[in-house]
């Protein structure tokens, strides 16, 4: 099986960024992106130790940014609301939104952000 068939967070070697001038360092790998990932632009991991943050930022209109919660627990913000967020939780930001994420629990959280562009 190729290996851009089958990610995993316990495999992948992160990078330990501040995510748009968050106050913390997360860790995050681009593990597909275009021409490997047909239909979308990129395809990252991440993993937020807890009380770090992914910080707010808009994105363009050419694109909209989907959030997939693994495991832990956040507060998700979209525009002008805050909610929490956890296992199981998608979240689809969409062209030209506004958003945030910070880890509000005692773990790591970890999710999988894919950018789509728009039509």
């Amino acid at each position: 099986m190729d290996a851009k068939q089958h990610l995993t967070f316990e495999t992948t070697a992160f990078n330990q960024e501040i995510a748009h001038d968050g106050n913390a360092f997360i860790f995050a790998k681009r593990v597909l992106q275009r021409p490997d990932l047909p239909g979308a632009n990129f395809l990252d991991l991440v993993i937020m130790p807890p009380g770090s943050d992914i910080g707010i930022h808009t994105h363009e209109f050419d694109n909209r940014e989907i959030y997939i919660i693994i495991s832990g627990q956040g507060l998700m913000r979209v525009e002008d609301s805050e909610f929490p967020v956890g296992p199981g939780h998608v979240i689809v930001n969409r062209p030209g939104g506004t958003h945030a994420l910070r880890n509000t629990g005692a773990g790591d959280l970890k999710l999988v952000v894919i950018e789509v562009p728009e039509p």
